[in-house]
Order: C-alpha cells, then structure tokens, then sequence
C-alpha cells in the first residue's frame, strides 16, 4: 500500500441504483492499493421512498430542497439502507470497511443554508469543518472510509449536504496529509460535449469551458455542482479531479479538470 496517496471516489445516485454497476464498482474500489474513501449519493432511492410517502422531491440545479420530512427520509435512506448495505458488499470483498455519516465523530460540521432569502433549501448543510486529523487516523488503520452525505451542526440538527460538496470538502481538508485524487463516478462516460452522445466525452475541463457551457446551458442539473465542488477542490490543493464512468475508476477514461 502506498502511505502517501489516498484516492476519494464519489459514486453517484445512478450507479448506486444498478446493482450490478454497483457490484462492478464495488470490486474495483476494494482492489485499490492505497488509502481510500467512498462517498455515495443514493437521490433515486430517496426519491422512491418520499413518493411513496407522498412527498414530492424537490431540487435546483441538482441540489435537493429538504424539509423535515425529507430529512428524516434521505438520513435513514442514505445513512441507514445505502451506507450499510455498501460496507456490508465490501467486506465481502475482504476490504474493511467503516460507514459513516458527518455526525460520527463530529467527523464533518455544516451549518443550515442561507442563501440570503432567495431560495430556501431547508435542511440543507453547507460545510463548516472536517475532522482531518481523526480521518487520516482511521486511514492510517487501513480502514476504507464510506461517507454517506449527512452532517450535522453540533447543536443536535443533522443536515443533509450535497454528496459531490462532501466528496470534495474531504479531499481539500486531506490535502495537506495525502496526495489526494477525487473521482466523481456516475452513470455516464465524463463531461459530455453532447449529453445525449456518450462518447463526446470532453478529456479536458478548464473553469473557463465550464462557465461557458454554464452559461449557454450545455452543462445544467446535476453536473454543475459537480463541478464547481471539483473546481473549488483543485484551487484548494488537491492534486487530480476526475469526472468519469465506471470504467475510469482504474483507467485514464473520462474528463480530467484543468485551471
């Protein structure tokens, strides 16, 4: 094992979804020889369950409106059913795993969004602190770490935080102990020049052909805060972000950012 690198993977709600892409990441991520830390989303199962509910979901550009019903929801979905299920798929692949949510060990303080009255996102988290030091602790223990994306503000009020924010927000806070690659792993192949074209990958992401693609809507939903939580990563040390499919997760395939 290398001491020194440490590998942050997000997968997205999609790959979570397909169990056998699932599968298929799961084995690539429990045969990294290094460091490593698993982020999952879950959103479609969530969404399935506040249907079924009667909740409706509700998101902006890819980022959930959370009322206290849908708290309840995405804690016991994300950090109950998902996160177990993934660590318990792990260890049958002898990769140890310990799940985790932002509250465990205070391991990543939020504070309630506000964005000044304009959009009220509920119980939505923005990051505050990342307990590094016990992080790079549980790591140097040879445990995988696999982080569903609840936080919480240290006043007892769990949040639910945007899983790309939490992926890149531990890459940053690890930054200074680790040579850090962030991956966001999702259902298609990168950036696509093209969304309805899988194979118009863009291999090359700089911030300025990301403000463009923002601003003449060929890159909306979901993939912008993807990447402004990608962006605001490298600008803050991390060594290498990665935007890929599955296949990326051992090989050079999909979009790698440049600023």
């Amino acid at each position: 094992m290398s001491d020194n690198q440490l590998v942050i993977i997000k997968v997205g709600g999609n790959v979570v979804d397909d169990p056998s892409v699932l599968s298929a990441v799961l084995d690539d991520f429990a045969a990294l020889k290094c460091r490593k830390i698993l982020v999952h989303g879950g959103g479609k199962v969530a969404d399935q369950m506040l249907k079924k509910l009667g909740i409706v979901p509700e998101k902006i550009e890819g980022r959930r409106i959370t009322d206290a019903e849908t708290l309840e929801v995405v804690t016991m979905v994300y950090g109950g059913l998902i996160n177990k299920k993934i660590v318990a798929e792990l260890q049958a692949r002898g990769c140890d795993a310990l799940g985790l949510t932002g509250a465990d060990a205070n391991a990543i303080r939020a504070h309630k969004r506000d964005d000044g009255g304009e959009t009220d996102y509920g119980f939505a988290g923005d990051v505050d602190k990342i307990k590094s030091k016990k992080l790079a602790a549980l790591l140097e223990l040879d445990f995988a770490l696999v982080f569903a994306p609840i936080t919480h503000d240290k006043k007892g009020q769990l949040l639910n935080t945007n899983a790309d924010t939490v992926a890149s927000t531990l890459a940053v806070a690890l930054a200074d102990r680790f040579k850090v690659t962030l991956k966001y792993v999702f259902e298609k192949r990168g950036v696509l020049a093209d969304p309805s074209d899988n194979d118009s990958v863009i291999r090359k992401m700089t911030l300025k052909k990301f403000q463009k693609g923002r601003a003449d809507g060929s890159i909306s939903d979901g993939m912008i805060p993807k990447l402004d939580n990608a962006f605001d990563a490298m600008r803050s040390g991390v060594q290498s972000v990665v935007i890929c499919g599955t296949e990326g997760l051992h090989s050079a395939v999909g979009t790698r950012l440049h600023l």
